[in-house]
């Protein structure tokens, strides 16, 4: 009888014994599996991470290159326009003077025909011929006047275009650093909240330390990025347009930067 009690003990402790390994394998492989899935998580945040910035660094660098290569259009289309004002400013200047040349000289033909009809009168004909080189040298003080006027005027519009395109362009090329300040604030947001997420399953002290290291460098990073757009973001003194320059004969009434 004490025998089969004895057995029934013994069994019973074994029982109980195989139940406590059975649990602690089954602990020891929850643990495991936590710990995989865990690494795993990370691994996949890290490649997330990874791939992010990649797609943003190409992303930048086919903006960048696609705004050099619009820049590089815009630069030639101008000089274009502004080769084409020009030569068409001379091409109406030139036409503008030799009409009024050849006007001056069907005057001058008619008052010499008028003077030749008139030849009885020696003071008349002085009179005209005078009258008539007035005239010839007024003609052609208003022609040289208009022509200096327009291609002044041609000059003034293309330095206009010029002063505006690079308005235009010192606006985009802002608008560019602002946008590429914000990618680096957003960068440096991402690495903030990867190093903190790293924080939490850090696993050691040395490890904690250089986390906290990289935290502390990429705020500092943050702290430049912010400081170089505000001292950015200030505006800059546009430049005064030179004054016009003043091409008339002195003593000439017609002229209006004589006054």
């Amino acid at each position: 009888m004490s025998e089969q009690k004895e057995s029934s003990v013994l069994f019973s402790l074994k029982e109980l014994m195989n139940l406590e390994q059975d649990r602690i394998a089954q602990e020891t492989a929850h643990q495991q599996r936590q710990a995989r899935e865990a690494r795993e998580r990370r691994e996949a945040e890290e490649r997330a991470l990874r791939d992010a910035e990649d797609r943003r660094t190409r992303d930048a660098q086919e903006a960048r290159r696609a705004e050099e290569q619009r820049q590089r259009e815009d630069s030639a289309r101008l000089e274009a326009i502004k080769h084409a004002e020009i030569e068409r400013a001379k091409a109406e200047a030139e036409h503008r003077a030799q009409l009024a040349a050849l006007t001056a000289q069907r005057e001058h033909e008619a008052q010499l025909v008028a003077i030749r009809q008139q030849s009885s009168a020696k003071k008349t004909k002085i009179g005209a011929a005078i009258a008539i080189a007035i005239l010839v040298l007024g003609l052609i003080g208003i022609g040289l006047k208009w022509k200096q006027d327009q291609e002044l005027a041609a000059r003034e519009r293309v330095e206009a275009a010029a002063r505006q395109a690079q308005l235009e362009a010192d606006r985009k090329q802002a608008q560019e650093e602002r946008k590429k300040l914000e990618e680096q604030v957003a960068a440096t947001e991402r690495e903030r909240q990867r190093i903190e997420l790293a924080l939490i399953n850090a696993k050691s002290e040395v490890e904690r330390n250089q986390l906290l290291n990289q935290k502390r460098r990429n705020e500092e990073e943050r702290q430049r990025i912010e400081a170089t757009a505000g001292s950015r973001s200030k505006p800059a003194a546009r430049p005064r347009a030179p004054a016009k320059p003043c091409d008339c004969p002195p003593g000439d009434p017609l002229c209006s930067c004589l006054d």
